[in-house]
């Protein structure tokens, strides 16, 4: 009996020895981090605002850490194929997902997800929001405000197309939602990502988008779209006289996207805040905070904890949304 207690002793020694060695290898390995180049998962193409804020602190970030930040796109089902991807890698701190709001809000409208947007992954930081998307047309459509295009819409029921970009994403909620409020029968036609819809709606084939700030105003600049509103609950400095949603007749009526970076589950808090740590440094350079500006964003850098907490209440907003729009067939 005596040798079965010493033995168990050592047992229990041995395993708090482990559970210590365990914890200061992660300190040490936190302390060092990182001491590679780090992938940075977007679930969109190329082009898209994602891509463009990343340029924006990607290369700050890179130089404060000392090593490359590599942009992986990775689309698919409007932001599904690389966020599972993400789900799946290890979190060690070298694999990043950097996506919109649609990380909460196509779950709701896509039954075949596998991942929980709040459960499955590591909240890091909620990066910046933008004043909403625009509310753009094709020229030659005829119509210069939201009343007139309600009108032809109605006039034409069925008729007029408009782009989206995924179920859930930003530039499918306000549109649906747009016909929910106006009783509306408008074409939905999907694509891959932002600048593919983008590119058809240049050419005359599709007639609304709702779209970026980022990439709305390049377009409205160039006299190749008609920017109708956008669907914030204020006017963007960039556009003055593009008028809110509300403004426009639509009362109540108010959709922003936002910016967000996670890791998988499980990630390290220490590596975690480290991340963190650089977003904010560098939202808060001044040549960073001007071309913010000029995209249409405002950066914003929450807390690890926070940010969890604003997923959890934007994916509670996500499903209910949801429940008001109708799904379109498989």
């Amino acid at each position: 009996m005596k040798s079965f207690f010493c033995n168990l002793r050592h047992v229990l020694q041995l395993g708090c020895l482990f559970i210590f060695a365990s914890v200061n290898l992660t300190s040490v390995y936190a302390a060092d981090y990182p001491i590679k180049p780090i992938k940075v998962i977007v679930p969109s193409p190329p082009g898209g605002p994602p891509d463009l804020l990343l340029r924006v602190i990607g290369p700050k970030m890179s130089e404060a850490f000392g090593q490359p930040i590599v942009i992986e796109n990775r689309a698919g089902a409007g932001g599904l194929v690389g966020t599972a991807y993400l789900e799946q890698q290890a979190p060690d701190g070298y694999s990043w997902l950097f996506t919109t709001a649609s990380h909460v809000n196509i779950p709701p409208f896509n039954s075949n997800v596998t991942y929980d947007p709040v459960k499955d992954f590591t909240h890091v930081t909620l990066a910046a929001q933008n004043f909403g998307q625009v509310l753009v047309v094709r020229q030659g459509l005829g119509v210069t405000n939201v009343e007139q295009l309600i009108a032809l819409a109605k006039k034409n029921p069925g008729k007029l197309t408009y782009a989206h970009a995924g179920l859930g994403t930003a530039s499918h909620i306000p549109a649906e939602l747009m016909k929910h409020m106006t009783s509306t029968d408008i074409l939905a036609v999907p694509y891959k990502g932002v600048a593919e819809a983008m590119t058809d709606v240049l050419a005359g084939r599709i007639d609304i988008f709702f779209v970026g700030t980022q990439i709305a105003q390049q377009y409205v600049q160039a006299d190749k779209v008609t920017a109708l509103a956008i669907t914030g609950s204020k006017r963007w400095d960039g556009m003055p006289r593009v008028p809110t949603m509300q403004e426009s007749g639509l009362k109540g009526f108010e959709v922003v996207n936002w910016f967000g970076l996670w890791l998988p589950a499980k990630a390290s808090p220490e590596i975690v805040n480290k991340i963190q740590a650089q977003v904010v440094a560098a939202l808060n350079l001044p040549d960073v905070k001007q071309q913010f500006a000029q995209l249409g964003l405002e950066g914003v850098g929450s807390k690890p904890g926070d940010f969890e907490k604003y997923v959890i209440k934007e994916s509670l907003a996500a499903k209910l949304i949801a429940s008001k729009i109708p799904k379109e067939p498989k």
